[in-house]
């Protein structure tokens, strides 16, 4: 799950949460959109972490030891 996922899961928790009015027999579309948002939270945070892990592997191939090159 990439980072757009995350934050789409979150907006439609938050719209299901907030927003929606309707009900749907069987099921808490609020509870739904609670769920949705954790879960988008969740994947936010394992995507940067990622990303930020990802960055730490550079690898510097043409070290200088020599001043005047």
């Amino acid at each position: 799950m990439g980072i757009g996922t995350s934050i789409t899961l979150i907006a439609v928790g938050a719209i299901l949460k907030f927003a929606v009015t309707a009900s749907v027999s069987g099921i808490e579309l609020a509870t739904v959109g609670v769920i949705l948002m954790i879960v988008g939270g969740i994947g936010l945070l394992i995507s940067l972490f990622l990303v930020v892990q990802a960055r730490d592997r550079t690898v510097v191939r043409d070290r200088r030891t020599d001043p005047y090159l």
